[in-house]
């Protein structure tokens, strides 16, 4: 495995805590809208991935990255010190079901769990990452309910059939879906991923697609959206 990656502004290195940079974790922190919020919150921040994403978007936020795995929260600690912005991110290690804030969010980035059954697929913190055994969806979304400002964004990326069980349970709840976005591999295939918004605030909705290769390539909008990551994406 890979043990690091290197971006435009930042650097990861994965260490031993299993979490590997991917895809997913990338479109979300270019995705989600964090336009003038200074105040974001990072729900499971593993490596430290969306945390300095959004750090290198929004100059004015500052961001409390919450992990409940202590290696990820060393390797994200350690990340995050090498980073530009180490000043304006801190970790805390602690479950984010028993955390608590006197400041209400107006940004929350999670890439959360979502394996519902069969065998884990290997024993250890990245199994735990990946399996909602560790934090399920209503549990999750009722933190957020909690954490986010009145007119607080909530940004999520789930595969296509938990997207949409993640959906109805945020509604449940009281979140209006405000934004969704269609992920497709290529044109000809069927959604892979969702990328999710939700508020408690009655943002006008929006529905888009985004298809990640074109040709022999990527697509242009994919490219759009991850230039200022990705290294010769230009």
């Amino acid at each position: 495995m890979n043990k690091s990656f290197t971006f435009k502004q930042f650097h990861i290195d994965i260490g031993q805590c299993g979490m590997p940079v991917s895809t997913d974790g990338v479109l979300l922190g270019a995705w989600a809208d964090i336009n003038k919020c200074q105040s974001i919150l990072d729900i499971g921040c593993g490596t430290g991935l969306l945390s300095l994403m959004c750090a290198q978007r929004e100059v004015s936020s500052v961001i409390d990255a919450v992990e409940l795995m202590p290696i990820a929260v060393e390797v994200a600690t350690k990340n995050i010190t090498h980073s530009p912005w180490s000043d304006r991110i801190k970790v805390f290690h602690q479950n984010i079901l028993s955390y608590s804030s006197k400041t209400q969010y107006e940004a929350i980035i999670c890439n959360p769990p979502y394996f519902t059954s069969g065998e884990q697929s290997q024993k250890g913190e990245r199994s735990s990452a990946r399996h909602t055994d560790s934090l399920p969806f209503s549990d999750l979304l009722t933190q957020c309910k909690k954490l986010l400002s009145p007119k607080g964004r909530a940004s999520f990326i789930l595969p296509l059939f938990e997207g949409k069980q993640f959906i109805e349970i945020a509604k449940t709840l009281g979140f209006r879906l405000t934004k969704l976005t269609n992920v497709k591999t290529t044109e000809k295939k069927d959604t892979s991923r969702l990328l999710i918004e939700i508020s408690s605030f009655p943002y006008d909705y929006q529905e888009n697609t985004l298809i990640i290769h074109s040709g022999n390539g990527y697509s242009d909008d994919f490219i759009k959206l991850t230039r200022c990551f990705y290294l010769n994406m230009d």
